[in-house]
């Protein structure tokens, strides 16, 4: 089993994320790209101590980007979305 601080790299911010907060308590994080879910229902509940309902995950593809002639690509990452259970908060989201 994988340390909870390896798995998740950091909350991704968004307009899209924090309308999910208010509206139906889904947060929004990065983590590593071969994660799966049950580690990713631990490690949230490690960390944060709230209780996890569901886990959804989606690959993000990476960008080609250019800079004059040379071109380059932006890295995959890997998107997880938790609900938490009724009346449980994140604290590091909170007034953003």
């Amino acid at each position: 089993m994988r340390d909870p601080e390896d798995v998740v790299i950091q909350p991704h911010i968004s307009e899209r994320a924090m309308q999910d907060i208010e509206e139906e308590n889904w947060y929004t994080f990065k983590v590593i790209l071969d994660a799966n879910k049950p580690e990713i229902k631990r490690a949230v509940q490690e960390l944060f101590e709230v209780k996890v309902d569901k886990v959804t995950t989606c690959r993000m593809q990476g960008k080609k980007r250019r800079m004059g002639v040379h071109e380059g690509e932006r890295p995959e990452w890997k998107k997880a979305r938790v609900k938490l259970a009724e009346g449980d908060r994140i604290e590091i989201f909170e007034g953003m």
